[in-house]
């Protein structure tokens, strides 16, 4: 009984960028610049946030006062991603918050992280692949072609299959096989469509705004505020994804926080003033559709423009799966070369050195839960799954801090830990604003994680007896 539970507690050390002598000479291939990723983080970040939810979430939850909503939830991502930036310099390694976790608390705790995270990506691109699908249908219709509707609906909502959402999910992952850099170009493309078509929509509606809409701007109370708070964080999603590469970051000590902090910056100021044009051009009652943003344009009499948005949100829901599913397989590789999953997985390909095991394995299981389940209200689990990371990479913060004072440390989170746990603070709130059934599934997803933990545990334990 003592050998199996030997290494739970174990911590990685810090400084050898996760290397492990279980796979000596595997590599992830260092190509990415401080741009490339900005870039990534841009590209995970604007997606259904901007392009969906903002208008459900300012009709059903907080009114014009989803602009305040963007700042809370803004600023527990921020007070995060500072922390994010201090552990990616300091300790590196291709597996984000299950690597610091590691680091700062040791396997079990790395353990519980690491499937949370797997929950969280993996949850994240089925849902936004399921968007993409409306989106790919809508954007045909420009053109008069429609996706008969047996082949968009999932077998329980009474069609075949989603189609369209398991051919992108597998087109994704074969790009992503092809190595990281040809997918940040294909990124770098995507992400100037959608920023084109974001800056139409802004220079559009700013000529009919009317005050007079944002009369009841509260209309909700905080808690609605906070509602609308606890809904959009999924529109943040993503900048975490960005300390995934650390492995692949040319200069990781000073490239990881530029990427982490400008695209949650640049993302930030982009929501809010897309929330707050919305909300000024029309009532904030009659945003509760599928696509607030193009259909608040069409209103105001420019349908084509309209068309436009549709062809932008497309391209950002393509970003959103590209870089969660990239930040899905480096956790899952890190996991895999660590020994805590199977040895299998941590193999890379032979000609492009990317995970290619890990890529089309969990691709073709993503796309098919994408092409047959309605996701639903499992989305959320995404919001819990993220929160609950946000709050072990801040308290990994304050724990190395006073564990390990004399690590180097190329940036700091300022204010010493006074920053970490007002982010532990704001994401708890947001967390304990989610309904009670999230709560129950995240418990679910981690009692069934412990079990796999523990039969691999002692899997583990009898090959390495004597």
């Amino acid at each position: 009984m003592k050998g199996i539970f030997t290494g739970i507690f174990q911590k990685k050390k810090i400084g050898d960028d996760f290397a492990t002598d279980l796979m000596p000479h595997q590599h992830l291939k260092r190509c990415l610049s401080a741009l490339d990723l900005t870039l990534l983080g841009i590209g995970a970040i604007i997606g259904a946030g901007i392009f969906i939810l903002t208008g459900l979430a300012a009709a059903t939850k907080a009114g014009p006062a989803i602009t305040l909503s963007f700042v809370v939830a803004g600023f527990a991502c921020g007070f995060s991603a500072l922390s994010y930036a201090e552990l990616s310099s300091t300790i590196g390694g291709c597996g984000s918050a299950y690597g610091y976790a590691y680091a700062g608390f040791g396997e079990i705790f790395a353990w519980i992280i690491g499937w949370d995270l797997i929950l969280e990506y993996g949850v994240a691109c089925a849902a936004v692949a399921i968007g993409w699908s409306a989106y790919f249908n809508k954007m045909l219709g420009i053109f008069g072609w429609h996706v008969p509707t047996v082949w968009l609906t999932s077998p329980l909502a009474g069609g075949i299959i989603d189609l369209p959402a398991f051919l992108i999910m597998l087109g994704i992952a074969f790009l992503l096989v092809l190595g990281v850099k040809a997918s940040a170009r294909v990124n770098a493309i995507v992400v100037l469509i959608k920023l084109i078509t974001i800056a139409i929509f802004m220079a559009i509606t700013s000529r009919y705004v009317d005050i007079q809409n944002w009369n009841s701007f509260m209309p909700f109370g905080w808690t609605g505020v906070m509602s609308g708070a606890a809904m959009i964080f999924f529109a943040y999603i993503g900048f975490d994804a960005v300390s995934t590469a650390a492995e692949e970051a040319i200069d990781p000590k000073r490239d990881l926080p530029i990427g982490i902090i400008s695209s949650l910056i640049i993302c930030t100021v982009v929501y809010i003033v897309v929330a707050a044009l919305l909300t000024l051009v029309a009532p904030y009652a009659s945003l509760n559709t599928a696509s607030p943003v193009a259909d608040v344009l069409v209103r105001l009499g420019h349908a084509t423009a309209g068309s436009l948005i549709a062809v932008g949100a497309l391209a950002g829901l393509t970003t959103v799966i590209l870089v969660m599913f990239y930040g899905m397989s480096r956790v899952t590789y890190a996991m895999s070369r660590d020994g805590l999953l199977v040895e299998y997985l941590a193999r890379l390909h032979p000609k492009h050195n990317t995970p290619s095991r890990i890529l089309l394995i969990s691709g073709f299981v993503i796309a098919v839960i994408a092409a047959t389940l309605p996701i639903g209200d499992i989305a959320e689990l995404v919001n819990i799954g993220t929160l609950a990371a946000f709050v072990m990479v801040n308290v990994g913060v304050i724990v190395l801090r006073r564990t390990r004072p004399e690590l180097k440390r190329p940036f700091r989170v300022p204010f010493g830990i006074w920053l970490p746990i007002l982010g532990i603070l704001f994401c708890a709130y947001l967390m304990f604003s989610l309904p009670w059934v999230t709560w129950l599934r995240f418990l679910v997803w981690l009692i069934i994680g412990m079990a796999i933990y523990f039969l691999h545990l002692k899997s583990r334990a009898k090959q390495s007896a004597p």
